[in-house]
């Protein structure tokens, strides 16, 4: 079992570039399997979530190839629309294959996701859409198997909740739609803009991604293109967490600021100093962190629940009282048993708000990750203790933060991961 072994105490100072967005480039390669022909999507970071990814694509019978942070996806000869449990189980974003399937071939059978246990994630949106476009939808021991008897029909839809993984999947399955679909209340994060490029590039006509309202318009065919993942935002949060917690200043190479400008407000209120160049961020600490005295998850351009987790770790450390609500997922709030093990003195209520009390210091203690982002938080909490942190159940980790021991390394951390 692997480990990541923290010496923590140290102030984290220097450079690091970025990685592309692990909730950019799962969608995207998933759109690849609308695209008949060639699709090359540099700026890849090598994720489990990737690999998994990667693993649906060539049993439905795309050729991948990876060569660095490039991978090359011909889906020419796609042929099998149905995806087991096995692989359909690694990651809680693989239903957003089956918008793909669906625009390919008019058929798609998938079993429910699987991925961290952060509460739940519902497709019924997804399901709900599909089947006002037309999908006739079989559900059966947790086998979803859909057809199109008629085809995919564009529709007017309206989300009750601006669900990302649903904008997504109903984007896929429209751009193989007769007619032309319309999403109200649809979810406006970046990564919806970047699969909208990426699709548009191929030849979709989609106007509005990033807006409340998206509209796309069916097309007949897609042809192949080449595409940059944009940077990812929540790990910028992550490196700018590590520097505040212990005191640092930390420069993020190919960061967009724009994508943080609801996290960015929150570490000044608790004494951070930023400077602005283009694509890069500079952040300096405090001697010591104030409270945040009240920050709500909410979808995007709210506070991100991707970086909620890192905020806690913040206000355990913070000088006062300082208040969390999370309003996306139910159990994000699992990590902190954990963090409370390492001296943070954190109450819980409901589920979904956290009361922090700040402390002078963390200490080091053995914990296990819960699930990707508290345990990345847990991470950060072990840089900023004192003494020597363990961190189990790292696979959680590694699905979304790719060679975390070694960026952190960079910027001077005693960080390290052993097997056993």
């Amino acid at each position: 079992m692997e480990k990541l072994i923290i010496n923590g105490g140290r102030r984290l100072c220097g450079e690091v570039r970025l990685q592309g967005a692990k909730n950019s480039v799962l969608p995207i390669l998933a759109a690849t399997v609308a695209v008949n022909g060639i699709s090359v999507i540099h700026n890849c970071p090598y994720l489990s979530d990737v690999d998994a990814a990667v693993q649906i694509l060539r049993h439905i019978g795309c050729r991948v190839d990876i060569e660095g942070e490039t991978i090359v996806v011909d889906s020419t000869s796609v042929s099998v629309w149905e995806i087991p449990e096995t692989l359909m189980r690694e990651m809680r974003s693989s239903i957003i294959f089956l918008g793909a399937l669906l625009s390919r071939f008019g058929r798609g059978v998938v079993a429910a996701p699987g991925g961290c246990e952060i509460g739940l994630r519902p497709i019924d949106y997804h399901l709900d859409a599909f089947r006002k476009m037309g999908v006739v939808i079989g559900e059966n021991g947790g086998i979803i198997d859909c057809t199109c008897p008629n085809g995919i029909s564009g529709k007017r839809l309206s989300l009750n909740f601006p669900s990302v993984g649903a904008t997504e999947n109903i984007i896929l399955a429209s751009i193989g739609a007769e007619g032309e679909t319309v999403i109200s209340n649809a979810a406006r994060e970046p990564e919806i803009k970047d699969l909208a490029d990426f699709l548009n590039r191929c030849g979709a006509d989609i106007r509005g991604a990033g807006g409340s309202t998206v509209t796309i318009r069916g097309a007949s065919s897609l042809h192949s293109a080449e595409h940059s993942i944009i940077p990812d935002r929540i790990i910028a949060s992550t490196y700018m967490a590590s520097a505040a917690c212990t005191g640092g200043k930390i420069t993020v190479l190919g960061a967009e600021k724009k994508h943080l400008s609801s996290v960015i407000p929150v570490f000044e209120e608790a004494g951070c100093r930023f400077r602005y160049d283009e694509n890069r961020i500079e952040i300096t600490a405090p001697e010591r962190l104030r409270r945040i005295r009240y920050v709500k998850t909410t979808p995007y351009p709210g506070f991100p629940t991707d970086s909620q987790s890192l905020i806690t770790v913040m206000a355990s450390i913070g000088s006062g009282t300082s208040i969390i609500s999370e309003s996306i997922f139910e159990n994000r709030f699992r990590f902190v048993p954990e963090l409370i093990r390492m001296g943070a003195d954190i109450r819980v209520e409901n589920g979904c708000l956290a009361i922090a009390e700040g402390v002078e210091k963390l200490h080091g203690a053995n914990v296990a990750a819960t699930d990707l982002r508290g345990g990345t938080a847990l991470v950060v909490a072990g840089l900023c203790a004192d003494g020597e942190t363990q961190i189990e159940k790292t696979a959680y980790i590694y699905r979304g933060f790719y060679d975390i021991e070694k960026y952190f390394s960079i910027l001077g951390a005693d960080i390290r991961k052993v097997n056993g």
